[in-house]
């Protein structure tokens, strides 16, 4: 245990700080980093060297090489730098490296080395140039700001939704700031700068002159500027070789420390862990490294090497030529556990569990030590919690056989931490080997959820580490959509872009990995394909999507509307069949679309409904085409009432429609239009001559308008002129005359001769306009078959009961006993009762 901790460094009384080994590189670098452009992405993330880049003197014929590696040095990418010269790299939160131009453009590239975008930092940068750069992150996305040579900011807080924000000029500056720095306060991103003496904090209206509380005097320049991993702190270093140590904020000092080196470091990043009440800064010059905290004292390394810093959430990376190694403050339980002499109950559960694997008595006593303070729970909780930060698989085994041994002592502890902390550390232990290089902390990836299990996936896709991504996600019984799915899905996008493989062998393949895998979207390989230029690719991978709607829009946007149109079809959506006509009406000329529309009746027949409403002359037009005369004639039909309000020009139109029925040899529907030709012209001349409504009447409207206007005879003759039977003459003559309440004249139409419907119908329409009066001089005329009913709506009961028992009718007979009511037609009801009973003995 005490060699355990022979790495540790004390800073002050209250914290340990230790560096360890994370990778020996092995990328056999050419020239040194300080000679190379270096970005390296947080959380583990990859680096990238520009080699030979503008600054220093080349010659002119050698063009840079811009490298890519994992964490461990494995190579990613490399390629032969050909645009313009660079001024700063950047990694996004997404692991995409910016490279910011002199020219203020800003082109970005995958992590394999494959260009994604470019983008401008606008008209005044690539006027000026660019003094220098940084590439910051938010909680909005990854942003870039820009130093140009007129010594203005312009800077854009998220490069993924890129809004250009030029700031304020800074009063008298003539010279570049010696240092300066992207501070994110209030979701807006500050610039704090330093010239001279003097800070000046620009926001997106002013420059603001700012005083740092508690510094130290004499200061006349700030050399170096460092915000924390989580922009809460600031540091500054002055050339009086003091670091100042603050809140972002500016109002509250934390601490001062003196160096005794005015030189200007290399670099200042902080390094502080979650949580912690401890906060430190490392510097770092040619050949030394500092840790300077709220302490008199220091923590110093020799580097042997030219090294370069990345700031992480938990700690500091540190990487050279050979070596990867990581600064950190010693977690609270890996302190309490390991630190010399230590009694914590984890540092005796710990030691308990070795003995007991000695076989010796010791661990009985260190246990019952224990026990007796009632410490078990919080001795399991701290060696479980000092496992997930250690990097050495074996000291992590070790710390959890002892939280294990002393969970078999504890009646209901629950297992979840144990379990949970087993999985994350296999998982992280996954992924930090040298062939994957992401040496991810526990803190970073679990605890404060800075990272989590989705993006870490997407990360493992993003390096193509398919396999790895898919033990992991069933390890954790992730649900099959957010994992092996996903992850399948990414595979096969990454399948489509080998060109050096046949489309058909390269469909196959991906049918056979994926085949009905639930939550893929064989489109969206397909639409992947396409981006590629691999179209007849993407067209068999379409062939495996069983979802029409997702087939349909891709297949439109390859300009394969014929293949769309078929697979509308195939889907029985009609809103599916509208969107690929109306795409294929706007692509082909008229002709090609109605000849691809003839070959799909389907189809056909959905745009004409499409036309009825929309398009009535292209509807007309396709009628024409196909010879369709029966529908053509119905078409003029309607055109002529709903286009036509002139009579000549609806008469013109039925004409045409009856020829059209001619042609299409249905004289019955061709004598009809004429008929309506006809009863137009007789209905504009009786207009003319009797006024009043009478165009677009029916033939039996126009009768009964007749009649009611007291025009029997034109009535008549018209019904003689279009030939209405006898029977609906009478029928238009009887209603007209009751709505008239014309009884005089009813009585002298029932007169005029033998009536063609009977005279039950006199007997119903007198009793409905409520005249019983009238009524009972029709009910005399009633033929005998109808005599009852008759009697009846007239109210003789007796006398209907008197013909029903004459016709000895038994169905007459129950219609005249629900008839009878009351005392009154008791008497009634007897007699037919009797009537039946004679019935019955006969």
């Amino acid at each position: 245990m005490d060699c355990y901790t022979a790495n540790w460094n004390p800073l002050g009384d209250s914290a340990f700080y230790r560096k360890y080994e994370l990778y020996s590189m092995d990328w056999d670098l050419k020239e040194e980093l300080r000679d190379c452009l270096v970005a390296a992405a947080p959380y583990g993330g990859p680096i990238a060297l520009l080699r030979n880049p503008w600054r220093k003197e080349k010659a002119a014929s050698v063009r840079p090489v811009l490298d890519i590696y994992s964490a461990s040095g494995m190579p990613l990418a490399s390629l032969l730098w050909k645009s313009g010269p660079v001024v700063s790299l950047g990694w996004s939160a997404e692991e995409e490296l910016l490279c910011v131009q002199e020219d203020g453009a800003v082109l970005v590239y995958g992590l394999h080395g494959d260009f994604r975008r470019h983008f401008s930092m606008g008209n005044e940068v690539l006027q000026n140039r660019v003094l220098d750069a940084r590439v910051f992150h938010t909680e909005f996305g990854s942003g870039v700001a820009i130093l140009t040579g007129a010594h203005r900011f312009t800077l854009s807080a998220n490069v993924g939704d890129l809004k250009l924000r030029r700031m304020p000029e800074v009063p008298g500056l003539q010279s570049a700031p010696s240092c300066w720095t992207v501070l994110c306060q209030d979701r807006v991103a500050h610039i704090l700068l330093a010239v001279g003496p003097d800070l000046y904090l620009l926001d997106h209206a002013a420059c603001s002159a700012v005083t740092l509380p508690g510094l130290a005097p004499g200061v006349s320049s700030f050399l170096q500027m460092a915000v924390s991993f989580t922009y809460r702190h600031l540091a500054l270093f002055t050339d009086t070789g003091y670091i100042w140590m603050g809140t972002a904020s500016l109002k509250e000092k934390l601490c001062e420390f003196n160096c005794n080196i005015r030189a200007a470091p290399k670099q200042m990043v902080w390094c502080s862990r979650p949580r912690s009440k401890e906060r430190a800064v490392v510097v770092a010059w040619e050949r030394r490294l500092m840790v300077v905290g709220d302490a008199s004292e220091s923590i110093q390394f020799v580097l042997d090497e030219d090294s370069y810093l990345v700031p992480e959430l938990d700690g500091v990376r540190i990487f050279s030529r050979s070596t990867h190694e990581f600064l950190h403050e010693v977690p609270a339980a890996s302190e309490e556990i390991f630190k010399i002499a230590s009694m914590a109950p984890g540092a005796l559960l710990l030691e308990a569990q070795k003995e007991y694997e000695k076989e010796s008595q010791k661990a009985d006593e260190y246990l019952r030590e224990i026990q007796e303070l009632g410490q078990l729970t919080q001795a399991v909780q701290q060696c479980i919690e000092a496992a997930g930060h250690e990097h050495q698989p074996d000291m992590q085994k070790s710390l959890l056989r002892a939280a294990s041994f002393g969970k078999c002592f504890l009646d209901r502890f629950p297992p979840d931490s144990f379990v949970h902390m087993c999985q994350d550390l296999r998982v992280l232990n996954a992924v930090r080997d040298y062939h994957i290089g992401i040496p991810l902390t526990y803190s970073q990836k679990y605890r404060y959820k800075q990272l989590t299990i989705q993006v870490l996936l997407d990360r493992l896709v993003l390096r193509r580490l398919y396999p790895l991504a898919i033990q992991i996600c069933e390890y954790l019984r992730l649900p099959e959509v957010q994992g092996v799915s996903r992850i399948l899905a990414h595979w096969a996008c990454y399948k489509v872009q080998q060109k050096d493989v046949s489309d058909e062998d390269v469909a196959r393949a991906i049918n056979q990995k994926l085949g009905d895998t639930p939550g893929v979207s064989y489109s969206d390989i397909a639409a992947r394909a396409y981006g590629c230029g691999r179209t007849e690719l993407a067209i068999k991978l379409l062939e495996y999507e069983p979802r029409s709607g997702e087939q349909v829009p891709l297949l439109l946007k390859m300009k394969r509307s014929k293949l769309a149109l078929s697979k509308a079809i195939e889907s029985g959506d009609t809103d599916l069949v509208f969107t690929v006509l109306l795409h294929l009406k706007n692509e082909l000329n008229r002709g090609d679309f109605f000849m691809t529309l003839r070959n799909q009746p389907m189809a056909l027949s959905l745009y004409r409904q499409f036309c009825k409403h929309q398009e009535l002359e292209t509807l007309k037009d396709l009628y024409n085409q196909d010879d369709n005369h029966q529908e053509l004639g119905s078409f003029h039909i309607r055109a002529s009432y709903a286009a036509e309000e002139r009579i000549e020009g609806r008469v013109a139109a039925l004409q045409t429609a009856a020829d059209a029925f001619y042609k299409a040899k249905n004289e019955f529907a061709a004598k009809a239009t004429e008929d309506q030709m006809r009863l137009l012209r007789l209905q504009r001349r009786l207009e003319d001559e009797l006024g009043g409504q009478f165009l677009d009447l029916s033939l039996h409207d126009t009768v009964t308008t007749l009649i009611l206007g007291g025009h029997n005879k034109r009535a008549e003759q018209l019904a003689r002129d279009f030939r209405i039977p006898d029977k609906r003459l009478w029928w238009l003559k009887l209603t007209a005359l009751a709505d008239l309440e014309d009884w005089e004249e009813l009585e002298k139409f029932s007169k005029s001769k033998k009536s063609p419907i009977g005279y039950l119908p006199f007997v119903e329409i007198c009793i409905k306009q409520h005249n019983k009066y009238e009524a009972k001089k029709y009910a005399s005329r009633v033929g005998p078959e109808q005599k009852v009913k008759a009697l009846l709506l007239v109210g003789d009961v007796a006398q209907a009961a008197d013909v029903a028992i004459e016709h000895r009718n038994e169905a007459e007979l129950s219609l005249v006993l629900s008839h009878c009511t009351g005392a009154t037609d008791g008497a009634t009801a007897d007699k037919i009762q009797r009537a039946r009973a004679q019935a019955q003995k006969k």
